[in-house]
């Protein structure tokens, strides 16, 4: 049975900060726009707790609350969005994009790739149940909320030192966690970790984090010892690292460095013409206000590529 084929003027692919606000303004100008979400939109900006430094709000918002507002501008302008539909296939050498999903197959003039990262995850009991409610996996976003409490920080490279630092500025105390091996940094950063004497460091995996309603506590077996740890904390911040969700980019041609980051030009072009990035799929400043920044570029140099390639098509 042939698949149905649909046709927009622009293919957003990832309904997180950066494609909702690409999606935004494309839409409002009468664009022809489809977003396509793998999951529920908001991707892991959806699961913070709070954004207290995102403009036009200083009261903070709730990350989900933020997100809601988001899909309600962009369907008050008429955009195609559609959610649990993932991107399976692209084909992007040609003047008409083709994108196939789960469910069809559709074709535009131009595609913005902002598909997000995923966050490396402990894999423990209690990790999913306590996202939210103690468990994170950004300091700069949830930090604030553990002013004066105990919070353990997992990692040892050199996001996970800087991420103890910073909550070490805040909190009463932190423990280090290593979880893989020893710490894995500059020996500059690894003096500043050093000095602050409300830092502990302990060499050992995390084996279940702990608690009732919120965290209470952290399980950990020391690497040399053995030895089952119990450490009562009030957060945890899982600072493993990332992956760009780029792989359905990678086969076709579209450029990432060597840490999987779509690479982008200041107007949030890729090498490929007609197809643009967004978001934290490029590595920028990984943060919301900074990826809605780059989907609203990516919306307006797209704009004006669709523009030329539409009146180019009636001659």
């Amino acid at each position: 049975m042939k698949r149905r084929e649909r046709t927009h003027d622009l293919i957003i692919i990832g309904g997180g900060p950066a494609g909702l606000t690409a999606g935004i303004h494309t839409a409002r100008l009468g664009l022809k726009t489809a977003v396509f979400e793998a999951g529920t939109l908001g991707g892991r900006a959806a699961e913070a707790s709070m954004y207290e430094n995102f403009p036009g709000f200083p009261e903070g918002i709730v990350g989900k609350e933020l997100i809601e507002r988001m899909e309600k501008q962009i369907s008050k302008f008429g955009a195609d969005v559609k959610v649990f539909e993932k991107a399976i296939d692209l084909e992007v050498k040609g003047a008409l994009k083709t994108v196939t999903t789960s469910k069809a197959t559709y074709r535009s003039f131009a595609l913005i790739i902002a598909t997000g990262t995923q966050r490396r995850k402990l894999g423990v009991a209690g990790e999913n149940e306590f996202l939210g409610r103690g468990v994170s996996y950004c300091s700069v976003c949830d930090g604030p909320f553990f002013k004066g409490l105990r919070v353990a920080v997992v990692g040892l490279t050199k996001e996970a030192i800087k991420d103890s630092l910073s909550m070490a500025d805040m909190s009463k105390e932190v423990l280090l966690i290593t979880h893989e091996g020893k710490i894995e940094a500059a020996e500059a950063l690894k003096k500043k970790l050093l000095e602050k004497t409300n830092i502990k460091i302990v060499n050992g995996k995390v084996a279940a984090i702990l608690g009732e309603k919120v965290v209470k506590a952290i399980k950990i077996v020391e690497f040399t010892s053995k030895r089952e740890l119990r450490e009562k904390v009030d957060g945890v911040f899982v600072s493993l690292g990332w992956v760009p969700s780029t792989e359905i980019v990678k086969k076709v041609g579209i450029d990432v460095d060597e840490r999987g980051c779509i690479k982008v030009d200041r107007w949030q072009r890729t090498n490929i013409e007609g197809v643009f990035a967004a978001g934290d799929c490029t590595c920028g400043g990984m943060q919301l206000v900074t990826a809605a920044g780059e989907g609203a570029m990516a919306a307006t140099t797209a704009m004006k590529y669709i523009r030329v390639k539409k009146e180019q098509a009636k001659s």
